[in-house]
């Protein structure tokens, strides 16, 4: 059958790529903080800063390069883990008093996500209730500077931020592809090495999620998929070795760089299940991001390989597996159970009851699961009373 060309216009979708943030990396790149704060004419800066990085010799290196600056800084450490609406409000509250022009993150997704909420409150005001879903802010927000201390949200380089709504017990994702990663993301592995083994574990899974699911999303094209299985390479690769000596800066390095990749692609791509069902686990159960994530992805695999066998036959080379004679559909079942594999040599736990999950809420988070829409970028279409038999299936 030939095509007319209309019929040839029709029947192609037409996809984007692209990544606003300037990034440094490499062993001691957080020096190029000094040439960067010049750049911005900066002389006042708000820090928002991991407060177990306080005392460090990282950041003592930093403010020692700030001062060398002339420029006046701000710290604010006051950050939880799943960071609050009213941690968003106080931190900006010292950002206004301080007058800064410039922000500078130094710590995990939840720090760099409080300072990317007040960067947006600084230019475009309100409440940061008032910018969650997509676009719903159009002025710049205050340039930020961010430099990850874990290998794990991608978060310096994604177009989303996460805050918690303490009182709805929901979590807020706000959205802008192009305004709302950092100006400049710094991947210096020197950031890494005081990370607890057991962080730098489910911080790590969180970011071959990002890469697994943006990889198979059905919003996936040519340059992401490009990206991802790098990532997903470069991630599966070295998090053993990481997660073993978090002062193993190659290593360390490598999942930094893996994680910045996953983080360009998935707010372009869109996630699927793990993250779906990741977000009530972790509301619900208490538990951080990246955990919910690790203990949800070989179940949520398992149930999306069908969807997408050449695309998990891919994934089972990236992440070094032998498949040559096999078929498609084994060859796709090995990826799942490198991933197994993979999670198991981390101590991931098998099973939600193992992390003090039970099931009483399960047909409610099915329900909301249902509601997130997920199905608008998970490759297998998924009805409530799937995800309850995954939830299920999980426990």
């Amino acid at each position: 059958m030939v095509l007319d060309k209309k019929q040839m216009i029709q029947s192609m979708n037409v996809s984007s790529y692209f990544c606003p943030t300037k990034v440094f990396m490499g062993v001691g790149a957080h020096e190029k903080i000094k040439e960067v704060v010049q750049q911005f004419g900066c002389k006042r800066i708000f820090i928002a800063l991991d407060a177990a990085l306080l005392q460090s010799e990282f950041y003592a290196s930093i403010q020692k390069l700030l001062d060398e600056s002339g420029v006046e800084f701000a710290v604010f450490t006051d950050i939880e883990p799943d960071p609050s609406a009213h941690t968003v409000e106080k931190a900006f509250g010292v950002c206004a008093q301080h007058q800064a022009t410039v922000l500078l993150a130094i710590g995990g997704g939840s720090t760099i996500d409080v300072a990317k909420a007040v960067a947006i409150l600084a230019t475009n005001g309100g409440r940061i209730h008032d910018y969650e879903g997509i676009e719903k802010f159009n002025i710049p927000p205050l340039p930020l500077i961010a430099i990850p201390t874990t290998a794990g949200t991608g978060s310096e380089v994604s177009g989303s931020c996460v805050i918690s709504d303490t009182e709805k017990n929901l979590k807020m994702s706000i959205r802008h592809a192009s305004l709302n990663p950092a100006t400049i993301a710094i991947l210096d592995p020197l950031a890494l090495c005081s990370l607890p083994a057991h962080v730098a574990a489910h911080s790590g899974i969180d970011a071959f999620v990002h890469a697994f699911e943006s990889y198979i999303s059905l919003q996936a094209n040519l340059i992401t998929d490009a990206i991802n299985i790098q990532a997903i390479e470069l991630l599966a690769s070295n998090i053993r070795i990481f997660v073993a000596d978090r002062t193993n800066l190659q290593a360390g390095l490598n999942m930094l760089c893996g994680s910045a990749l996953a983080g360009m692609t998935f707010g372009q791509t869109g996630l699927g299940n793990v993250h779906c069902m990741a977000r009530f686990v972790g509301a619900n159960y208490h538990l951080s991001h990246g955990l919910s994530n690790a203990v949800c992805l070989p179940h949520v695999a398992r149930f999306n390989l069908v969807a997408r066998p050449e695309k998990f036959a891919r994934i089972a080379v990236a992440m070094h597996q032998s498949i040559q004679g096999l078929s498609e559909q084994d060859a796709a079942q090995s990826a799942v159970s490198a991933i197994e594999q993979m999670c198991s040599d981390l101590s991931i736990p098998k099973r939600l009851r193992d992390v003090g999950a039970t099931p009483e809420l399960f047909d409610e988070m099915a329900q909301m699961c249902t509601q997130a829409n997920y199905n608008r970028w998970n490759p297998r279409h998924t009805s409530t009373e799937e995800f309850r038999q995954l939830f299920d299936q999980a426990y």
